[in-house]
C-alpha cells in the first residue's frame, strides 16, 4: 500500500486587465499628458511656450492682476491636475483643478465667441471640463495609484466634489 496521494496546490489564476481598465488607462495618460505639457508652456517655457513671465502678461491683459500669479496658478493647476489625472492620484482632486481652470478659460475668453474652436469659442474648454468630470465620476481604474484609496473607485461623491471644487476655485479666481 502506498501513502495516499498528496493535495496539489492550486495557484489562483491570475485575472487579465479588463479592456475597459485599459481603455481608462489610455484616456487617462494621452488627456493627462497633453494637459500637463500645456501647463508645463506656461510654467516653463518648454514644448514651444512662452513661459511664465510672457504668459504673466497676457493674464494681465485679460485683467488678472498681477498676471505672474495667475499664470502661475493656471499653468500649476493644468501642470499638477493633468500629472495627477496621468498618474490616477488624487483623481477627484485633479480633476477639480482642470475644471476650474476651464470655467475661468471659458468666462474670461472663449464664452464671447460662441461654441466653435473655429471662432475661438468654449468647444475645447468644454471637452476638457467634461473627459476631467467623466473620469471623477468613473474613477481611475485598476492601472492607477488611487486604486487602493476611497476616492479611487469613482461615483457620485468624487464626481460632485471635482465639479463643486472646480467651480468654486473657478468663483473665487473670478472675484478676486
Amino acid at each position: 500500500m502506498g501513502a495516499p496521494p498528496r493535495p496539489v496546490a492550486r495557484v489562483p489564476a491570475r485575472t487579465p486587465v479588463p479592456a475597459g481598465d485599459c481603455g481608462l488607462l489610455l484616456v487617462r495618460l494621452t488627456f493627462g499628458l497633453l494637459m500637463a505639457g500645456h501647463g508645463s508652456q506656461k510654467l516653463f517655457g518648454i514644448f514651444g511656450g512662452d513661459g511664465l513671465a510672457a504668459t504673466g502678461k497676457g493674464f494681465a491683459g485679460l485683467g488678472y492682476h498681477p498676471g505672474v500669479v495667475y499664470a502661475a496658478l493656471c499653468g500649476g493647476s493644468e501642470f499638477l491636475g493633468g500629472l495627477g489625472l496621468a498618474l490616477g492620484l488624487f483623481t477627484p482632486l485633479a480633476s477639480a483643478a482642470l475644471i476650474g481652470v476651464m470655467i475661468n478659460a471659458m468666462v474670461t475668453v472663449s464664452a464671447p465667441h460662441g461654441l466653435w474652436d473655429t471662432q475661438g469659442g468654449v468647444e475645447i474648454n468644454v471637452y476638457i471640463a467634461v473627459v476631467a468630470l467623466a473620469i471623477a465620476a468613473i474613477g481611475p481604474g485598476r492601472l492607477a495609484l488611487d486604486r487602493r484609496f476611497r476616492w479611487g473607485k469613482g461615483g457620485w461623491p468624487e464626481a460632485a466634489f471635482a465639479l463643486c471644487g472646480g467651480g468654486i476655485g473657478a468663483a473665487i479666481v473670478l472675484s478676486l
